[in-house]
């Protein structure tokens, strides 16, 4: 009950705590005990589930003696930690041959780790009832390939019939449990439809027997209509549980793998998952991408009800009253909220069974403490893997941006903005999955662009920066896990040590007659990465990366557009001062003039020679900053500069914030004292 009560003891004495029971069958300890962990349906999974690393030895030691819901994850770290097993039975006086079990789950965990992963070990770790995905994260691997392992090596869940009858006369009972190695013993069946019905799992507050209840019926109702019913649960004081009640009982845990080898082997109709509470409705979406159809409320028209802001539209569709209320995110919307609506008021989270994390509260130091309880049970699952900041301003397609990572000239007030904006946006859009959102901030103004449901074009780059493997983790989300099942903590992670910088690429000199000015719609075809502990560092790698190696001859042609006169100047200062020669059009020569940067003024292409064209093709300019004017009428001198240079071998820059990270990088970095970095090292979280 410990989910419900956040500041009860977890101490266990001989005053009975627990509201419910599972139970696991294997055929060895070890898988049943894996079995059973993943049964609880308290976000566990194995004896990594609660992490005691940060305990040293001898707090381990005195931690040994707390006797609570968490002590074989306790022991279990006592395990890795090298404490023998006699002096953990003298702590806990439990025996040494369970001890010993733990001991091989816990090596079975540092050998997926540690070793290859081949037929023997994953044929051993699927016998100690190692789920795929728990495999796939120790070995390195995505869920799907440690699948195609097992198919490949042919390790598929055989099904036990439990012998009800003690070995005195050979059973019949259609009461089966899974194991890997040995003959499966439950026979297919088509004579009739099926229809799979899933159990509610264990008893606890919020989730009693009145599900079980359900399910038993439901079942009756169905075999009474001529179909063949098959039940999965995994809890032995319910009805629902009895050899007698379908035609086919699996003993099993409820999560999409123990299920889905269940599926592959019945091949069932229809499943029922509205008579089974919370744990039934949450395999729906595993069930529909098994090729299993829902039988009853659709899986649209449940998400519906269980949303509020959804079910409010429905309410309001429907001309029903209900009593006033409001869809909040924090604790300061919840708070102003409250006094809105006047205090007492209930505080409830979406998606939840029997009013988990419901509270009503009477004041504002109230509505502080129930939003925090409601948020660690809610779980919420929203992981931010960093923030990027465009070095080009709005305006340019972020895949022709030079992106940055970590943001380097973002306030925090900003940063926890961006974060705020995110959490809400993927709340309200109920992303299972990736988004990518593109923010404008100005001063401490954050505006939303863009938002994609979906991958984008950084997903690859801040992987690699981060060393956090985004795939596999949003994959792994739509597959029904939780960002901390898979070992990470919500919100935005601590930033790299590094400063990388994606660079785009582009292919102008090989597309002949496109404009290189870039805008709102991308014109990059490829990027690459600089990495280095220095953002000036970084800067330089990515421009080398992307072929911008400078100076050569240092002579540089700027002409820019009259709202970027101002500007201009610094930029050019600072080339000046790395000793290059400027050449510039009339105007913005007499802007650089006059705030003292020596340009050398030069006739326009239309003009009498010598002029920028002479320039360009006498081979002995290393860059042209040109910044084109609006319009089709005052465009075509600037898309002629820019084709020849393009086609002539000279880099040219359409934007000032590019020509800005340029200059920086040619004024901080010496090639000869680059630093190597190797992205495999990357921290990997």
């Amino acid at each position: 009950p410990f989910d419900k009560f956040i500041s009860a003891k977890r101490t266990l004495t001989t005053q009975m705590k627990a509201t419910g029971e599972v139970m696991s069958i294997c055929n060895n300890f070890e898988g049943a005990l894996m079995k059973a962990i993943r049964s609880l349906e308290q976000h566990v999974d194995s004896l990594m589930s609660f992490d005691f690393s940060h305990l040293s030895k001898d707090e381990l030691i005195e931690e040994l003696h707390i006797v609570d819901d968490m002590r074989i994850w306790r022991i279990a770290e006592a395990i890795r930690q090298g404490i023998s097993y006699d002096e953990i039975h003298e702590i806990t006086k439990i025996d040494v041959w369970f001890i010993d079990k733990l001991a091989i789950l816990v090596e079975m965990e540092q050998a997926l780790q540690a070793k290859e992963l081949d037929e023997d070990l994953l044929r051993e770790a699927k016998r100690l009832e190692f789920p795929d995905y728990l495999v796939a994260k120790l070995a390195g691997k995505t869920e799907e390939e440690v699948k195609a392992l097992r198919k490949q090596y042919d390790i598929t869940a055989a099904y036990k019939m439990v012998d009800t009858c003690a070995a005195e006369f050979a059973a019949t009972t259609p009461y089966y449990y899974s194991v890997y190695g040995g003959e499966n013993e439950a026979v297919e069946t088509n004579d009739r439809k099926k229809v799979l019905v899933l159990g509610s799992g264990p008893i606890r507050i919020g989730q009693g027997i009145e599900f079980d209840f359900c399910s038993v019926h439901c079942t009756w109702a169905f075999k009474k209509e001529g179909y063949e019913t098959i039940i999965i649960n995994n809890n032995p004081e319910t009805v629902s549980t009895d050899f007698d009640i379908a035609d086919k009982l699996y003993f099993e845990p409820l999560t999409p793998e123990d299920v889905e080898n269940i599926v592959n082997i019945e091949h069932p109709d229809g499943a029922v998952v509205q008579f089974g509470g919370q744990t039934a409705i949450k395999l729906t979406e595993a069930l529909l991408k098994m090729g299993v159809p829902i039988l009853g409320t659709s899986a649209e028209n449940v998400d519906a009800a269980e949303d509020r802001e959804l079910f409010e539209e429905i309410l309001e569709q429907c001309e029903i009253p209900r009593p006033k209320g409001h869809t909040v995110f924090t604790a300061e919307e919840a708070k102003k909220a409250a006094n809105e609506l006047g205090y007492p008021v209930l505080v409830r989270p979406s998606y939840v069974l029997g009013g988990q994390g419901m509270q009503i509260a009477i004041s504002d130091e109230d509505v502080d403490e129930f939003i925090g309880i409601i948020n660690r049970i809610a779980q919420e699952h929203i992981l931010i893997p960093g923030i990027m900041e465009h070095i080009e301003r709005a305006g340019v397609h972020s895949g022709d941006s030079i992106s940055v990572y970590p943001a380097q000239s973002i306030s925090q007030h900003a940063k926890d903005t961006i974060v705020e904006y995110t959490k809400r946006l993927a709340r309200s859009l109920h992303v299972i999955g990736m988004i990518n959102i593109q923010f404008i901030v100005c001063g401490e103004d954050v505006y939303v662009i863009e938002v994609n449901p979906r991958s984008s074009r950084t997903v690859p780059y801040i992987s690699k920066v981060t060393g956090i493997p985004i795939v596999p983790l949003a994959t792994k989300v739509i597959l029904g896990h939780t960002i901390r099942e898979l070992g990470y903590e919500p919100g935005l992670q601590r930033e790299a040590d590094y400063i990388a910088i994606k660079m785009p690429v582009f292919s102008f000199e090989k597309i002949r007659g496109a404009d290189i000015a870039l805008g709102p719609e991308m014109k990059s075809t490829g990027e690459c990465l600089g990495i280095a502990k220095t953002f000036n560092e970084a800067l330089y790698k990515a421009f080398l990366g992307a072929g911008i190696n400078l100076p050569k001859y240092k002579n540089m042609i700027i002409t820019v557009k009259d709202e970027d006169k101002e500007d201009i100047v610094p930029i050019a200062q600072r080339f000046q001062a790395l000793g290059y020669k400027i050449y510039a059009t009339r105007n913005t020569a007499k802007a650089l003039n006059e705030n003292g940067v020596n340009a050398i003024r030069t006739n326009k292409i239309e003009q009498p020679s010598p002029n920028l064209m002479d320039l360009i093709l006498g081979h002995k300019i290393d860059l042209v900053i040109d910044t084109p004017s609006q319009g089709v009428e005052h465009s075509k001198d600037g898309f002629v500069i820019r084709r020849n240079a393009i086609e002539t071998g000279v880099n040219v820059l359409t934007s000032l914030d590019t020509a800005t990270a340029l200059v920086t990088s040619l004024e901080n970095t010496d090639v000869k004292k680059l630093t190597l970095i190797d992205i495999a090292t990357i921290d990997k979280r």
